[in-house]
């Protein structure tokens, strides 16, 4: 497609999205974002086979994405150089994820590691990153366990891997066997494999998303299966549970399916995506003196299948990417009360999991 000129939509933002593909022009789209009256430029896409879960590198150079592929073939992960004037994505490398449908992937504030979380075969991968930002053999991860409900938690799921404000520690949610696995890491961003120690969650919770609070102090954790949303506090590599309250309409009674976690940049609310049947974002309030949660409202996505969402880079918007109506829905934020409004404005976008914000240069 012809070139669109960036200074022309005061563009100030790209708005990198992962998705499910159906064919094999799908993959990432990038949109151009005009954070001063929240205006959207589709700009172009890049092709690849369900990037359904993207990292951007600290330093704004590399992006990540996995390939969400099981057998035969398997899952994958590959490395792009990122252009912050132009918001294009140019391949670097790919390599083999060792496993079955990665499912997520983050980058150490170091830029030199990343790590993939491989939700059907239970395993996560530690891969160094060369200068270049491209993606190394990786440190191999495997865990061994299980939990109580038969055919989800027969075997260890690897959902997420989110690294402690400090840079010291991995958290890796395991749906599987209700576990916070938690690694410590090196001054260079090493995973230390030998030293782990877990968090055990609640029976058939099913341990998801997590997501720290700005002040450090506090994470928040959405567990699929049960529904809720576990606060706990955090210190030196420890999480310990405060409270956890469960994410839908009091009236709902299908089976629960939450998914992503976010907390407000203020740092005054969090809040957490409900699939299934529900199709609703969950509101707390977060209490300022102890980090505990409660219920304040829910608000229904307009769409289906909410499976991830995120605040614009002002905090005034916040994005729901509906998986399967196949947009992206725009939200205007409350700051002082919480609470969401639909803002009319909504994205067509094929089968849109992931959104990832990227400050234009």
């Amino acid at each position: 497609m012809g070139s669109i000129n960036l200074m022309a939509q005061s563009v100030d933002y790209f708005l990198m999205i992962g998705t499910y593909t159906t064919t094999p022009t799908d993959g990432i789209e990038v949109y151009g974002y005009d954070s001063h009256n929240g205006t959207f430029q589709f700009l172009h896409k890049t092709p690849l086979k369900n990037p359904s879960y993207l990292a951007v590198s600290p330093n704004h150079k590399f992006l990540y994405s996995v390939t969400e592929a099981g057998l035969p073939e398997g899952g994958a992960v590959s490395s792009f150089s990122l252009n912050t004037t132009s918001g294009d994505l140019k391949l670097i490398n790919t390599q083999s994820s060792n496993g079955n449908h990665p499912c997520y992937v983050t980058v150490h504030k170091s830029n030199k590691w990343v790590a993939v979380s491989n939700y059907s075969s239970g395993n996560f991968e530690y891969y160094p990153v060369a200068s270049d930002g491209s993606l190394k053999t990786p440190i191999n991860t495997i865990h061994h366990g299980s939990s109580v409900i038969k055919g989800r938690q027969d075997a260890p799921h690897a959902h997420s891997a989110v690294y402690s404000p400090d840079g010291k520690y991995l958290m890796v949610q395991d749906l599987g066997m209700d576990k916070i696995m938690i690694y410590p890491i090196d001054a260079s961003g090493k995973i230390n494999t030998a030293k782990s120690s877990f968090v055990q969650m609640a029976p058939g919770s099913g341990p998801r998303h997590l997501e720290f609070h700005p002040n450090g102090k506090w994470a928040y954790l959405m567990e699929e299966m049960s529904g809720n949303l576990t606060a706990m506090s955090y210190k030196n590599g420890k999480l310990t549970v405060l409270n956890s309250v469960n994410a839908y309409p009091s009236d709902y009674k299908d089976d629960f399916g939450s998914a992503d976690v976010h907390v407000s940049p203020d740092g005054r609310y969090v809040y957490g995506s409900n699939r299934g049947k529900s199709n609703t974002i969950g509101i707390f309030k977060i209490d300022q003196s102890s980090g505990k949660v409660s219920l304040i409202a829910t608000q229904s996505t307009m769409g289906q299948t909410p499976r991830n969402f995120n605040f614009d880079p002002t905090g005034n918007l916040l994005l729901v990417a509906n998986q399967q109506t196949n947009d992206v829905v725009v939200f205007k934020v409350n700051k002082e009360t919480g609470l969401l409004t639909d803002t009319g404005t909504k994205l067509s976008v094929n089968k849109p999991v992931c959104l990832k914000w990227v400050k234009k240069t």
